[in-house]
């Protein structure tokens, strides 16, 4: 079950720097501007052999100078909602101000673990200053340095300890698990109830551990499969759900907990920044994608070229990764929603499909004798061999060859495209190795 780690804060106490730092990477570029880029606002964290994922909650919010209290108390019951464990950051050097305090109020009432974390203690004088924290009521503050990584190892340790025990969701039979996600408003729930109908006995709930993303187990016209709910679709009532960036985190336990996701377009819309971050927690997570643009009915001319117009307009956007069905459907109608699962059932397959070496070799040899990857430095590169790996969660295919770090993504995709377009791949990432021989 996928945990999740959740940073708030008001702006400025370096959420960002200590998200790189505990996601090991450099992908927000930390900038004084409130509300820069949303994507790097996710990401995961192995550490003593626990894996969770770290929402910066921050950077959903709007892009606005001034972060008003209102907005500050948005995110942090998102985090409330959406988190196992809550990483409240302060600011050593300035000290307690009037937001962190509202901040500590709504977190003092919340049943999560919240950690308290005493950013920029650069050095010890400062670790004395933040006994000020102990204020919010919210147990001990813990000393760190976010730029330069001093006690964000204990951080993690703490962190760690924090989760819920993983007593997962046990599901009987290895079925494929699908997910249906989207942003608000897109047909998800329509979708879901079409899909289940009236025959709720069909159905069997399995209720989800600490939170309700429950598998609703699934088994009519002899498709059998778990449909992963992307929790709250049963909860109605909160007045949260206009919120845009809400969504997006809500996505991430569904996706994380699937093998493949239906993403759901409004027809009338398009697609949308939102559809975008969506789509880009599916890429990083190497799930199965289908593609449904729902509310079809509402489309006045529905001939051959509108749907190949939007068939290029979607793939467009979601480029370099173009090779996934896209289904016309209306939830409403219960138009096509039969054909969702079939192809989700497809994708499901293809993702364990195996290529014998000896098709490989025999069909992609001779297009790499034709197009060999470009000479280096008068250097002739040479693709000997091919094979696929073992079943993993991705189809994987090592290319043996004599100098593999000149090879580069371009002809990477090249190779991709070429098995694409020898076997059915449809709507499954594929990774690529280069190995030396």
């Amino acid at each position: 079950m996928g945990n999740i780690v959740a940073i708030v804060g008001r702006p400025n106490v370096g959420k960002s720097t200590l998200f790189n730092r505990l996601t090991g990477t450099r992908q927000a570029i930390v900038n004084e501007e409130a509300g820069t880029t949303r994507d790097r606002q996710y990401g995961k964290v192995e550490w003593a052999g626990k894996e969770f994922s770290l929402i910066d909650t921050g950077g959903w919010v709007v892009n606005s100078e001034d972060i008003f209290e209102e907005e500050i108390n948005k995110q942090v019951r998102i985090a409330i909602e959406e988190a196992d464990v809550i990483l409240f950051v302060v600011d050593v050097v300035s000290g307690i101000n009037d937001l962190d305090m509202e901040v500590a109020n709504i977190l003092r009432r919340c049943k999560r673990p919240v950690i308290v974390v005493a950013n920029k203690a650069d050095n010890y004088a400062l670790h004395a200053s933040s006994a000020e924290f102990y204020s919010f009521g919210l147990g001990d503050p813990f000393c760190i340095s976010a730029i330069n990584g001093s006690y964000t190892g204990d951080l993690l340790e703490k962190i760690v300890a924090s989760l819920p025990e993983d007593n997962g969701e046990v599901l009987e039979e290895e079925l494929p698990r699908i997910a249906i996600i989207g942003r608000p408003n897109a047909g998800k729930s329509s979708l879901i109830n079409a899909f289940i109908g009236e025959d709720r006995h069909i159905v069997t709930d399995i209720a989800g551990t600490t939170r309700d993303s429950i598998y609703t187990k699934y088994n009519k016209f002899g498709l059998n499969f778990y449909l992963v709910d992307t929790a709250g679709i049963r909860k109605k009532g909160k007045v949260n759900e206009d919120l845009e960036y809400y969504s997006v985190i809500r996505s991430i336990r569904a996706i994380e907990t699937s093998d493949v996701c239906v993403l759901m377009l409004d027809a009338t819309r398009g697609i949308e920044s939102q559809d975008l971050n969506i789509f880009s927690l599916v890429q990083k997570n190497k799930k199965g994608l289908v593609v449904c643009v729902n509310k079809w009915d509402l489309v006045e001319d529905k001939n051959q070229k509108v749907i190949d117009t939007y068939m290029e307009a979607i793939r467009a956007r979601l480029a370099p990764f173009t090779d996934f069905p896209i289904l016309f459907i209306s939830a409403l109608t219960k138009q096509r929603i039969l054909k969702v699962l079939e192809t989700a059932k497809m994708v499901y397959e293809n993702r364990s499909k195996r290529v014998s070496t000896a098709k490989l070799n025999e069909v992609l040899l001779p297009i790499i004798e034709n197009y060999p990857p470009p000479a280096w430095k008068g250097k002739y590169i040479k693709i000997k061999y091919i094979t696929q790996l073992p079943a993993g969660s991705v189809p994987s295919f090592v290319f043996f060859c004599n100098l593999p770090q000149w090879i580069k993504d371009p002809y990477k995709r090249f190779l991709e495209n070429k098995i694409r377009e020898n076997w059915s791949f449809t709507g499954t990432p594929i990774n690529i190795f280069i190995r030396e021989k």
